[in-house]
């Protein structure tokens, strides 16, 4: 069989298929004519099939060979009991010197959650990395992640060195001028750097990409979950770090503007240059906006449409504007802006992590209703008012979260949706909670906090410096709390 044969994700695979035709060890061993034992062995991940027993296994339990070597674990529960098992065969794992763990039906999928989070986190901190150094590399990384987004607000988010490799690639590649690139563009562009494209099935499912630089070939996966749009942007995002001719780093300031370059290229040749500036001075001109369009008439994702507005709205629109990505509690993941807007910072500057206020459309998008997911509202700031429009992304490898592009209330009117009459207010004495609110609930509320997807993942603050309960808005709790009370009375 082939070189990346799994035989724990194989015999998950076919223990699922035995069960679901409602067979057992011992059915199948009469109708293969093997031992019950040693089909208990296959599932087991002991022992590697011939191709032949495969499609005879198969036939016994309605399924087909294909679906057997599917290289992805067949539901969550055979993904956590082969991530467990393969935990237990490492040697940091031997050495803690704990008894075998088989999870056996008793064990819930929650218990295996927990054990395989926390080895995740314990495998994690390699015990030669000191825990000062660990904090210097921290800070390291923050103090890079700040100075690039001062250098992107100083350049109004344009890389004019970016556009001009993107348009001689597409010029090169025979691209006509508008609308989506094609696919015979994308694979002349991926040429045009001396790489072919193909897609495979036994990809890493912790990897986007693989590039053989050697063989000149990018290999992406050929699972369904990568979408056709998912699909351009890989292999753009690889190819840039060569058109932009990256070298390796082991800097991290280094690693994070190649990021950031390579996935701007991808965006300029998924959106190019002229005709995007082209389409949206006509929508300007009409006060028509809308980075849903700019998605649907290039054939790219929210997100890179936003992020592609943002290069080019202020070199060729006049049009300052701020960008955030946070998740479902208003927690930012990603943010720009060159609009005035004041994000919420930590005590060092750094935006990641922190938790913009409620009267937010990032947050005020997730109890809307509308059509296509969009939120448009006005928000009063102590710096001024703004416009923005809010997407919530579902389509997506991660979880659900908000795209908000906005700009100042000034440039509202170029924008589809700004003759709604939301408004939402968020100056200092909005944003500080109700005192007698406070005095009330703030010693008798006990909130827990929602799990995340990682047992150990860092809970964002909560809206009060020193709250016993990291991750919790307190003033949500209360208000719940008083809505509940006033309904007994």
């Amino acid at each position: 069989m082939a070189d990346d044969f799994d035989g724990l994700v194989l015999g998950a695979r076919i223990r699922h298929a035995r069960r679901r035709a409602g067979a057992t060890l011992a059915d199948v061993s009469e109708r293969v004519g093997r031992p019950a034992p040693y089909l208990s062995q296959l599932e087991n991940g002991k022992v590697e099939p011939k191709l032949s027993l495969l499609g005879e296994l198969a036939a016994a339990v309605g399924t087909t060979t294909a679906d057997l070597l599917d290289p992805n674990p067949p539901d969550r529960r055979a993904e956590l009991e082969i991530g467990v098992a393969r935990a237990q065969e490492d040697p940091r794992y031997l050495a803690l010197g704990l008894p075998h763990l088989k999870p056996s039906a008793k064990l819930g999928d929650d218990v295996l959650e927990h054990v395989l989070t926390l080895w995740q986190h314990l495998a994690e901190r390699d015990p030669g990395v000191r825990e000062d150094d660990r904090s210097r590399f921290a800070d390291h990384a923050r103090a890079a992640n700040m100075a690039l987004r001062e250098e992107m607000r100083q350049r109004d988010n344009y890389f004019v060195e970016i556009e001009d490799v993107a348009r001689l690639a597409l010029d090169k590649a025979g691209y006509g001028g508008s609308g989506p690139i094609s696919e015979r563009v994308l694979t002349e562009v991926a040429a045009g750097q001396g790489f072919t494209i193909e897609r495979v099935s036994s990809m890493p499912r912790t990897a986007r990409s693989i590039t053989d630089t050697r063989d000149r070939i990018i290999f992406i996966p050929d699972r369904g979950g990568l979408r056709i749009r998912q699909a351009r942007s890989v292999v753009l995002q690889t190819l840039g770090h060569f058109a932009l001719e990256h070298r390796d780093t082991t800097d991290f300031g280094e690693y994070l503007r190649q990021r950031i370059e390579s996935n701007y290229f991808a965006a300029a040749v998924l959106a190019p240059e002229e005709p995007s500036v082209d389409f949206l001075r006509e929508a300007k001109s009409q006060n028509d906006i809308s980075v849903e369009d700019l998605k649907e008439v290039f054939y790219i994702s929210y997100e890179m449409a936003a992020h592609r507005f943002t290069n080019l709205a202020t070199k060729h629109l006049d049009i300052p504007c701020h960008f955030l990505r946070t998740d479902s509690e208003g927690v930012i993941s990603k943010a720009y802006e060159n609009d005035g807007i004041r994000f919420p910072a930590a005590a060092d500057g750094g935006l990641e992590g922190q938790r913009v206020p409620r009267q937010w459309g990032s947050r005020q998008a997730w109890n809307a209703h509308g059509s296509f997911l969009l939120h448009s509202q006005f928000t009063v700031c102590d710096e001024g008012e703004y416009f923005c429009t809010t997407y919530i992304e579902t389509e997506t490898e991660r979880s659900p979260h908000a795209i908000s592009l906005g700009t100042t209330a000034a440039h509202a009117s170029a924008f589809r949706g700004a003759d709604t009459l939301r408004r939402e207010f968020a100056r200092g004495r909005e944003i500080e909670p109700d005192p007698q609110l406070m005095e009330e609930w703030e010693d008798v509320a006990w909130p827990s906090a929602a799990e995340r997807s990682h047992v150990l993942s860092a809970l964002p603050p909560s809206d009060r410096q020193f709250s016993p309960f990291p991750g919790i808005d307190l003033l949500d709790v209360y208000r719940f709390l008083e809505r509940q009370r006033r309904g007994r009375q």
